[in-house]
């Protein structure tokens, strides 16, 4: 999952920020946040951990193995939040619109728990809307070439893009083998955060 999947599958604005912070930061910092943030840190790591064990996910991988082989994951993630931001069952494109806008006012609300890194990225992420735009062809072809630039053994040349539209009917149908799963998985585990925070 990436940065929209992370945002809606989160329960208050503490968590939203825990879910972004989780990859930025080193694990033996996780403790230093407040509670709420740091059952958005906890969040993060039960959906990457769900994510990584579906049936699912391990189908819509074979989409971009071929190309990219270990890093067909990452390729997911990103896919999948094309897929949510297009959920019109989740959200009206009013309401994602909404939803956005919220995740950009929540983070810089928490500024001060942000990592330098982060809040540059955030600048951008909110300038170029970043999360609404996941539901665009460009916004997801956008965050596949930050991918591969970021990628230490991949050329920026690799057609993943293409890919992702040549098979988006087969990610479509793994998207919605998965997703149900996930809303029902991280409500269980909210309930849990819930308890231990009484």
């Amino acid at each position: 999952m990436n940065y929209l999947a992370h945002s809606y599958l989160s329960f208050s604005d503490g968590q939203i920020v825990g879910q972004f912070l989780e990859d930025f930061i080193p694990n033996r910092d996780r403790y230093s946040f407040p509670k709420d943030i740091q059952d958005g840190i906890t969040m993060h790591r039960a959906v990457d951990t769900f994510t990584d064990s579906h049936p699912a996910i391990h189908e819509a991988k074979k989409v971009f193995a071929p190309l990219v082989r270990l890093y067909a994951g990452a390729f997911v993630d990103v896919s999948m939040d094309y897929f949510v931001a297009n959920d019109l069952s989740l959200h009206s494109l009013a309401g994602w619109k909404e939803h956005s806008l919220r995740v950009y006012r929540v983070l810089n609300e928490h500024e001060k728990w942000l990592p330098e890194n982060f809040k540059k990225m955030l600048v951008k992420m909110e300038e170029d809307d970043w999360l609404y735009n996941y539901r665009e062809d460009w916004g997801i072809k956008f965050s596949i070439r930050n991918v591969l630039n970021k990628a230490k053994y991949l050329s920026p040349d690799i057609p993943v893009f293409e890919a992702f539209l040549a098979n988006k009917t087969i990610l479509q149908e793994c998207y919605n083998n998965f997703f149900p799963d996930m809303l029902a998985h991280v409500q269980g585990i909210n309930a849990l955060l819930q308890i231990d925070n009484e």
